[in-house]
């Protein structure tokens, strides 16, 4: 062989080396798996009493309604700042568990269950301030305790009858932005006290939430079958509309989409069946109600949304009342009021423009969530007032009541299965909107907030991560 063939020859002998040095990845891991724990810096006394109190703080926020990733990222900043930088946080629906694996000393973990309280604004606002003030004020752990015994067992900023005004406010609200008279929102906010009243003495009770909302439903529902009865000039269908808003703005919306998104799909799948459930509960009280009215040959109506209109300067001025309203319900102390007031008129403005330009309800509504979520990302930390308030007030005027109530009343009462479901399927999208626009303009407006810190970052990473 002459030495030009061969020297061809071993060229392409090397062509398979040189075609696998190009393809194969030279540099480490991405996202490096199972590193080594390091050496523990703290004594195990101390390392329990920080994890005990990462572990409170993080159970007190999923409490009171935050979300997955919000309580990961808190819970892991708050161990850090007393030298545990190798824990690992776990969190289902009902439980937060966290572990500590140094190299050199026995592994500790501890788990709580988490009992949900409702909504509050300012007790979840205080317990991010301490989270906060750990780092930044160097607080030994017995003071950081106390604080937060402080914090946990702080009575509400307003007395029960003021609290219970907040729903009732909603609900009066919700009349009037639907078209309702002076009247029909006395009669809204009449009977959604009633409701409260009742769902509050079956929860004393021990009665399951499904039950609770089934009750409250039925309560609504059945004040408009007896102001029929009565022959009272009352749009009935805004007073059941109204009902059903009050029911459906505390059911966790957001919570289960901000989680889904963020990696969080265990705690995500429970928040979704819960909503699924709870509504379904409102679902079945209204259907009981209506089907005993039409047996009894009650002449029920739903008034037509398009034969009803409110004025623009009204219909923004009522938005930022029951925005405010939500969030008196709520436990949000005055600035935060006035917050969610400017939340609640900004939403409707956006989304009336963005239904004037043409756009469908469900995307003008998801228009609107976004800029109230990405408002309530980038300010409130300055202000010191939960995202969470300003993005579920926001969106609380726009939430699809009488939707729900136009859908089931066509498949009970009038037997058009066909118009019922398709109005149900538009007020699901509607809801499924709000809550998926909230949670892109919290993320869009994160880098904005100043909130973000290598915590939050790792939390948010399994959201855009590898696999």
């Amino acid at each position: 062989m002459n030495p030009v063939t061969q020297d061809r020859s071993r060229r392409f002998a090397r062509l398979p080396d040189r075609a696998r040095k190009a393809i194969s990845g030279s540099g480490p891991p991405t996202a490096p798996l199972a590193l080594r724990a390091q050496p523990s810096r703290v004594d195990a006394g101390t390392a329990r009493s920080a994890l005990g109190l990462a572990l409170r703080i993080g159970e007190s926020m999923m409490a009171v309604g935050a979300s997955a990733a919000d309580v990961t990222a808190t819970v892991l900043r708050v161990a850090a700042g007393y030298g545990l930088t190798d824990c690992q946080v776990d969190i289902t629906f009902t439980s937060l568990t966290i572990s500590y694996d140094p190299d050199d000393v026995p592994p500790i973990m501890l788990m709580r269950i988490v009992r949900p309280r409702g909504l509050d604004y300012t007790r979840l606002q205080g317990i991010t301030d301490l989270a906060a003030e750990l780092k930044t004020a160097g607080l030994g752990l017995e003071e950081a305790h106390r604080q937060l015994d402080d914090v946990l067992s702080a009575p509400h900023p307003y007395r029960r009858p003021i609290h219970a005004l907040g729903w009732s406010g909603v609900a009066a609200c919700v009349a009037v932005l639907l078209g309702g008279g002076w009247l029909v929102a006395l009669v809204a906010a009449v009977t959604t006290a009633a409701i409260e009243l009742t769902i509050r003495a079956l929860d004393r009770r021990g009665l399951p939430m499904f039950f609770q909302q089934v009750a409250g439903a039925a309560v609504a529902t059945g004040a408009a079958v007896l102001l029929v009865v009565g022959e009272v000039e009352v749009r009935t269908s805004l007073v059941v509309a109204a009902g059903i808003v009050v029911l459906l703005a505390g059911l966790s919306f957001v919570g289960a989409a901000e989680d889904a998104i963020s990696g969080f799909p265990v705690t995500a799948a429970a928040r979704a069946f819960e909503v699924l459930t709870l509504t379904t509960g409102i679902v079945v009280g209204i259907a009981a109600v209506l089907d005993l009215a039409q047996r009894a040959e009650v002449p029920l109506r739903v008034l037509d949304p398009g034969t009803s209109t409110v004025p623009s300067v009204v219909a923004l001025v009522d938005a930022g009342a029951m925005a405010a309203s939500w969030a008196l319900a709520s436990h949000a102390r005055p600035v935060a009021i006035a917050v969610a007031t400017v939340a609640g008129a900004l939403a409707w403005t956006t989304s009336s423009v963005a239904a004037a330009s043409g756009a469908g309800e469900a995307v003008a509504s998801a228009a609107a969530a976004v800029v109230v979520g990405f408002c309530g990302e980038t300010l409130t930390d300055r202000l010191r007032i939960p995202p969470l308030l300003v993005a579920v007030c926001g969106i609380v005027p726009l939430l699809p009541g009488l939707a729900i109530y136009r859908g089931l009343f066509a498949v009970v009462v009038e037997g058009d299965v066909g118009s019922g479901v398709n109005a149900l399927v538009g007020a699901a999208a509607i809801g499924l909107a709000l809550a998926a626009g909230v949670v892109l303009g919290r993320y869009l407006g994160r880098p904005l907030g100043g909130r973000r810190d290598r915590f939050d970052r790792r939390v948010r990473r399994h959201a855009t991560s590898a696999h």
